[in-house]
């Protein structure tokens, strides 16, 4: 039914462990193999391109759904349907910024201050030559980057470059200074147009979403089970951090109950102690695969 596409390279592993885990794996007779498939009637073909044709193969109809981020679809001003953000690794876990640095000792300190003809060395020069033109910086020289795009001030060929950072340590470690955002880009999923139009494609896009959320949702996440007397229920609750109230249920034939709630894996450690102390008996600590609200 679903024709997907995924990112190769950086995001790769990470999105095939997603995969993976919410149960839809992804299967290639190598690892660079570009076709791929996954043991799913909704989805009936698979590939793994770069992130930077994603935008224009879903635009086009070749796939009906694809991930890749926010800046290759500005950059390839692809016309697509985004059914949401995929923060599932850490490389996806904060918005990449696209800058606009100069020297730091230069005179500019805003992009009005550019001069007419200044040179811009950028990987998105279609991104950069539709902001500076909206902020009216006249017959700006945009040179596409093949990387190293710090370095293009420094030696002499660019007066200011468009690049994207997490932290902006790098443009830091090269004298840069940033004088404006003009993206912040997450990893989404997203879809083509007509086959978002679609009821059947798209209640099929809605469940893979589903599963791909729900394996997100439990990530950092544990079940806790424990029982406790009926004295000592109020104290144990008060201690539990649940994602909403536990749920608790009457022991049978015993003057206690059973209690349960999703708790921070990172807050375990101290939990449980913190439980044992005021009566709880029998605690659990479960993993979890997903979580579907």
């Amino acid at each position: 039914m679903l024709k997907l596409v995924l990112p190769k390279g950086s995001l790769e592993k990470a999105t095939l462990d997603l995969f993976e885990a919410a149960d839809l794996g992804v299967r290639r007779s190598s690892d660079v193999e570009y076709r791929a498939s996954i043991d799913d009637p909704r989805i009936a073909e698979v590939a793994v391109l770069r992130p930077q044709e994603i935008p224009h193969y879903v635009s086009d109809g070749l796939f009906d759904v694809g991930i890749c981020g926010r800046d290759v679809i500005e950059e390839a001003g692809a016309e697509v349907v985004s059914l949401g953000q995929l923060d599932y690794s850490k490389a996806t876990a904060n918005p990449y910024r696209w800058v606009l640095a100069v020297a730091e000792d230069s005179p500019y300190q805003s992009v009005k201050d550019l001069p007419r003809g200044v040179r811009v060395n950028t990987e998105l020069p279609d991104l950069a030559r539709r902001f500076l033109k909206k902020e009216g910086v006249a017959d700006a020289e945009i040179t596409l980057s093949h990387g190293a795009t710090e370095a293009k001030i420094a030696i002499g060929v660019a007066d200011a470059i468009v690049e994207g950072t997490e932290t902006g340590r790098a443009l830091r470690n090269n004298n840069l200074r940033v004088i404006a955002t003009i993206l912040e880009s997450r990893t989404e999923l997203i879809a083509n147009p007509a086959a978002h139009d679609d009821p059947v494609k798209y209640h099929a896009m809605l469940q893979v979403k589903t599963l791909l959320d729900g394996v997100m949702e439990a990530r950092g996440k544990v079940l806790v089970k424990l029982n406790v007397a009926t004295s000592d229920l109020n104290r144990v609750i008060e201690l539990l951090p649940a994602m909403k109230s536990p749920t608790v249920s009457k022991l049978f034939g015993e003057d206690g109950y059973a209690v349960e709630a999703v708790v921070s894996k990172a807050t375990i450690n101290t939990l449980i102690p913190s439980l044992k102390d005021p009566g709880a008996t029998d605690i659990i600590e479960l993993p979890l695969s997903k979580i579907v609200h």
